[in-house]
């Protein structure tokens, strides 16, 4: 056993398993690392792209929903210094939110509406409950869900399509009526978008900017943000999906001409980071660490705690059974087999990445690559990536 409590004879297997993937063709390539009592391992197996050469472990992934983390992160900064507060409506700094109408059903017209029965908090938009989000059902089964596509503010695969700058994204947005009176019930995705612009509004610095100024430059995090510049370029690798015809893989985008090339012109807190695994595992040991240096250890203790309760989670079919969700992460609510503990938290990106941490078995681990998922369900490379992970754990 090695004093971290990984077991050197097994922990070969954890590249076994995700080099499998490779070899099957499944996954084009992909890099990894955990982390347990001060002992880190990595590595990188496969290509960039398809045919391309071997793949590094600075290679660049587009992160999608791991962002999620990473703004509540920011938005807890501001809490700790005061200038946002969790139970304080958005109001002041997000009118667009203010005095907000519900629509009376999901089916309803956008005209049947009643009044919002509280305001939107700062807590509501870390919790995924302000009222507003994803809606996973084909163009003309909600009235409420085409006409957010047509506004370009519903919730899809990260640089899908054009996106407005902030300050309209908000006023489109302002449009709408909620989809749930605020509190009632879990949504995914588009608290974090709007605590992007809150958090520029709150900072007075756009977001990108805050980001990088208060968590990236901090954890030595060089290669993550909401842009790929020019000279890391040939970093950035290819993300793939399955095609549903054909059954190969497509590229989804190119990094010869890809949509991260220039900066956002809506910086997305919810799905639009790329980043590394050694730059985001710097991200994962601050959260395991209890914050340091970014955030007081009380602060990652509520991030990481459930907040919702069995009516706000029940029906949606992203947060799977035994899984509630703090800010901006997935939390554990008991163990589900042996590579889910009580109080294991963090989440997955659909463009094809997973991170978890584990404060029980002081472990954090990170998997990046460049096929995107085809459910909601993480693919065999994932689960196998976690299984082989666990299964090193020796002490």
């Amino acid at each position: 056993m090695s004093s971290g409590g990984f077991a050197a004879h097994r922990l070969g297997r954890i590249e076994e398993a995700v080099t499998g993937h490779v070899e099957k063709g499944g996954v084009p390539g992909a890099a990894w690392i955990v982390s347990r009592g001060g002992e880190t391992h990595h590595g990188a197996v496969g290509s960039p792209v398809i045919g391309g050469e071997p793949l590094g472990l600075d290679a660049i992934f587009r992160i999608a929903s791991m962002s999620k983390p990473v703004t509540a992160v920011a938005a807890l900064i501001l809490v700790e210094e005061c200038r946002i507060r969790l139970d304080d409506p958005v109001d002041e700094l997000l009118p667009e939110l203010a005095e907000r109408k519900v629509l009376r059903s999901l089916t309803s017209p956008l005209s049947d509406t009643v009044p919002a029965s509280r305001p939107v908090t700062v807590r509501d938009l870390l919790t995924f409950t302000f009222g507003f989000g994803a809606l996973f059902a084909a163009p003309g089964t909600y009235p409420i869900l085409d006409a957010a596509s047509g506004l370009g503010v519903a919730v899809g695969p990260p640089k899908l399509g054009s996106v407005p700058e902030p300050g309209e994204w908000m006023r489109r947005l302002g449009t709408l009526p909620l989809m749930h009176q605020p509190g009632e019930k879990w949504m995914y995705h588009s608290g974090s978008a709007v605590l992007g612009v809150l958090i520029a509004r709150a900072s007075g610095q756009p977001f990108a900017e805050f980001l990088n100024e208060r968590i990236f430059t901090p954890l030595g995090m060089k290669d993550t943000g909401f842009h790929v510049p020019a000279e890391r370029r040939d970093r950035l690798t290819g993300v793939y999906w399955e095609d549903p015809e054909g059954g190969g893989l497509t590229l989804y985008d190119d990094p010869a001409d890809s949509k991260w090339a220039e900066p956002a012109v809506f910086p997305d807190g919810g799905g639009d980071l790329v980043s590394t695994v050694e730059d985001f595992g710097a991200f994962a040991r601050m959260l395991l660490a209890g914050g340091r240096p970014l955030l007081g250890r009380t602060s990652v203790a509520d991030m990481t705690q459930n907040h919702l309760t069995p009516e706000q989670a029940a029906g949606d079919f992203i947060l799977e059974a035994g899984y509630g969700w703090g800010y901006g992460v997935a939390v554990a609510t008991r163990r589900l087999g042996p590579t889910v503990s009580e109080g294991q938290y963090g989440w997955d990106g659909g463009l094809g990445t997973s991170w978890k941490n584990d404060p029980r078995e002081r472990l954090t681990g990170v998997l990046l690559t460049n096929r995107m998922f085809s459910s909601s369900s993480a693919p065999p490379v994932v689960s196998d990536f976690w299984t082989s992970v666990y299964q090193a754990l020796d002490d």
